[in-house]
């Protein structure tokens, strides 16, 4: 599974990536020409980021004549909420820990 999580995480660190990926999320399902009228870049360059998000299992295509629809898939995040959960529980053990100790010290 780390190899999924790194995939993940570095597929979602480019801006672009992310907002195409929040597009699609808020809006549904996008053509190619849609998502480039959002982006602020070329066609060719969101067509690298969707085939990125698409190796990354984030969105799904389909083909439509001589168009490509772009949908999210929420579920690929699963493994990132997951990681999320464990990290914060774990975090807020340390600070409860860190909390306990710093009452010891002031007693």
């Amino acid at each position: 599974m780390p190899g999924t999580h790194d995939l993940l995480f570095r597929t979602l660190s480019d801006p672009t990536r992310r907002g195409i990926f929040e597009c699609l999320c808020s809006q549904g399902e996008q053509t190619v020409a849609a998502l480039t009228a959002q982006a602020g870049v070329s066609q060719p360059a969101v067509s690298k980021h969707l085939a990125m998000l698409k190796q990354a299992g984030l969105v799904r295509d389909r083909h439509q004549g001589r168009q490509t629809h772009y949908s999210a898939q929420l579920a690929a995040l699963a493994p990132l909420a997951d990681w999320t959960n464990r990290m914060t529980g774990y975090w807020e053990s340390r600070f409860d820990d860190l909390e306990d100790l710093l009452k010891r010290m002031d007693q």
